[in-house]
């Protein structure tokens, strides 16, 4: 690995030094998932063709499916996706009646991302770029402001009009380029706010913006949909949605219909992406194995769903050491002691910066590290690699601001670099 820049290896290492997962510079501490990434790219490559793609990561606690979806998105920015990200929880969920569901929707809306900028707030710049690319070229052929309006507005119809929800949606759209041309920065941020889900009633959006309906608990989905035509006009490969802890709906709703609801939700997106009844979007889901398999709360629970993510027994028996990329589940095995050692090796390469001369540690001390941290953490050391992680950047750190001592003094004499059993928000972390 060359010199990375300087704003990917503080996010790196200031993220895993707190037991957070970077959501910049990942590709350069990657190690295995090699088979899975590649199943992302394949589902990339068939949304940008104008088709859909559904995944379902399951791993248990610190697998690394936080770290993988994270990787994802990455990987779907480099290739000009617009990215919208959220975490499911008792506020955000798939389904509601109470405005949950629309409050996911605009945490999405809110974490659109696209290349330029990574870390969301991209909803405004994905219109404007739109925007100023019609504008420019319909001012190049003569047109006046008037011409352009009208032109942006059929433009617009004749692509969505034949979706649920089309018209009001173009509507606002065209709202937003109207207070763009004159200046008029209220009716813009109305625009925004109901773009973001933000309307509380329809008589407030119909006195603002002469629109018939808001985004709901009921309608959002179509509106993701909506999203996913409007960012392909706007020159974009395609739209993926990635949601993490799906646990919530298991183990955190308690009413059993309110689960079901979800799930029937869920199983709603599944038929539409694989059935072809929309184009242009991808989705990843992120939960544990409880989430899938607890045959009281989780996906177990609802046979229709259930049906569709199980395993075929069938194919597991003829050839259980194959991976089907076709299967809309990626469970995330352990790393391997080889593919830990990798991990480690990359982050002492990023905290050298690239540079082998500035390396902290001997391969020797890198073995030593692990054999104190296998002896310390038992099983935990092959089936969690979070807490290795963490110890071993606060390992460098302390090679860092104490030169006179040796690695092997550190770890000889600091017996708080490694701790079993982490409490508090360490025992929470996602990689």
């Amino acid at each position: 690995m060359g010199k990375i820049k300087p704003k990917e290896r503080d996010a790196i290492l200031m993220s895993l030094s707190v037991g957070l997962v970077p959501k910049i510079g990942l590709q350069h501490i990657q190690v295995g998932r090699d088979d899975e990434i590649a199943a992302i790219v394949t589902d990339l490559e068939r949304i940008k063709d104008d088709g859909t793609a559904i995944r379902f990561i399951i791993g248990r606690y610190g697998s690394g499916k936080s770290f993988f979806l994270t990787l994802s998105r990455i990987v779907a920015l480099d290739r000009k996706f617009v990215v919208a990200h959220a975490d499911i929880s008792q506020g955000h969920l798939l389904y509601s009646t109470q405005g949950k569901a629309r409050a996911l929707y605009s945490e999405l809306m809110h974490n659109l991302s696209v290349k330029a900028r990574p870390d969301g707030g991209a909803l405004k710049s994905i219109i404007e770029r739109y925007i100023s690319d019609v504008d420019y070229k319909l001012r190049s052929e003569g047109k006046d402001n008037k011409q352009i309006l009208s032109q942006i507005h059929n433009d617009l119809k004749e692509d969505l009009q034949n979706y649920v929800n089309g018209y009001d949606f173009e509507l606002v759209l065209t709202k937003y380029f109207e207070g763009f041309e004159s200046g008029n920065d209220e009716l813009m941020d109305a625009s925004l706010r109901w773009l973001y889900g933000e309307y509380p009633t329809k008589t407030d959006a119909q006195r603002d913006l002469k629109v018939r309906t808001i985004i709901d608990d009921s309608n959002y989905y179509n509106y993701l949909k909506l999203w996913a035509r409007f960012v392909r006009k706007a020159g974009y490969s395609g739209f993926l949605v990635t949601l993490d802890e799906m646990g919530a709906i298991s183990h955190h709703l308690n009413v059993a219909q309110s689960r079901n609801s979800n799930y029937k939700t869920i199983l709603d997106i599944l038929n539409d992406c694989i059935q072809g009844s929309t184009s242009g979007i991808g989705f990843i889901f992120a939960g544990t194995d409880d989430f899938l398999d607890d045959s009281h709360h989780g996906v177990a629970s609802y046979p229709a769903l259930d049906y569709k993510l199980r395993e075929n027994p069938l194919e597991k028996m003829i050839a259980p050491d194959l991976k089907n990329s076709r299967s809309p589940v990626i469970k995330l095995g352990n790393l391997s002691p080889e593919d830990t050692y990798l991990l480690l090796e990359n982050i002492r390469d990023v905290f050298a910066n690239g540079d082998t001369e500035k390396y902290l540690v001997t391969d020797e001390g890198m073995k030593a590290f692990l054999t104190k941290c296998s002896k310390i953490l038992g099983s935990d050391f092959y089936m969690n690699p979070r807490e290795t992680v963490k110890s071993f950047v606060k390992f460098l750190s302390l090679l860092e601001t104490h030169p006179d001592r040796s690695w092997k003094d550190i770890l000889k004499q600091d017996s708080s670099i490694i701790k079993k059993n982490p409490t508090g928000d360490l025992a929470n972390l996602k990689l």
